[in-house]
């Protein structure tokens, strides 16, 4: 841990050399964010709701969603652009050095201008959950926890697949794109608001239904169990085969040469 924290110190004194840019780069990316918070206001100037959920439910639902994703930005760039290692034969270095290889590759970047993003996906939480009629107690308390952490480890666990597959090909990397942008725009709504089939592969195949949708009708007092407010537990259970999936692609890697 101290290892990584002494990176992102240097990540960000790194990024801090050129403040104009980072500024100007800080302030673009809150404008990026509000362009995804006004196409739900908007869309709500037309309808009341969306399937039963109301314009701050579904905020709730985005906000969580943008949190995991930013955080993920922020804290594990480095795995999100491991492409850029395999290319550029830094991979090879880490593999020298005794040192848990994920975490390597975890300190070998960070992105602190989307702490913006970051900042203000709590701020939507914030008002979205104001708004909304909950009745407090201790496992409403733990449901929205749950669903915070649970976006940042079905995120993380994304992206370290994807950079698996960074060990047989880094070309077509798009398809990562489908999960990752893709999956965030479609999960920052309630994922019941889709098809079965949707339903269907966002709840077993990528969890994104345990994050923010099931937990959220609890949290929403539409359902009693208490399963639903542990669900999120489960999401936790996706990122053992990401990390196996990154291990075995690992021991197939044969090195860019030199």
């Amino acid at each position: 841990m101290k290892i990584y924290l002494k990176s992102l110190a240097m990540h960000l004194k790194g990024e801090l050399e050129y403040r104009v840019n980072f500024i100007l780069s800080f302030l673009s990316q809150i404008l990026v964010f509000f362009t995804y918070y006004f196409v739900i206001l908007a869309l709500f100037t037309k309808f009341d709701h969306i399937k039963g959920f109301s314009l701050y439910e579904v905020l709730l639902c985005f906000s969580i969603i943008q949190f995991g994703f930013s955080f993920n930005e922020v804290f594990a760039r480095g795995i999100d652009r491991f492409d850029r290692l395999i290319i550029e034969g830094g991979f090879d270095r880490l593999l020298l050095r005794p040192r848990n290889i994920i975490l390597q590759v975890l300190c070998s970047d960070s992105d602190f201008v989307k702490v913006s993003r970051l900042i203000q996906a709590i701020i939507v939480l914030l008002v979205a959950v104001f708004h909304l009629p909950i009745t407090w107690n201790f496992w409403k308390v733990l449901t929205l926890i749950l669903m915070l952490f649970s976006a940042c480890a079905i995120f993380f666990s994304i992206f370290l697949a994807a950079a698996s597959y960074c060990f047989f090909t880094v070309q077509g990397l798009e398809v990562r794109n489908v999960f990752t942008d893709g999956g965030k725009h479609m999960a920052q709504y309630p994922i019941g608001v889709f098809s079965k089939g949707f339903v269907f592969f966002f709840t077993f195949i990528i969890p994104y239904a345990f994050v923010n949708y099931y937990p959220l009708l609890y949290f929403l007092g539409r359902k009693e169990s208490i399963f639903y407010a542990l669900s999120p537990l489960l999401v936790f259970l996706y990122i053992i085969p990401s990390i196996l999936l990154f291990y075995w692609g690992m021991k197939r890697y044969t090195s860019v040469g030199s």
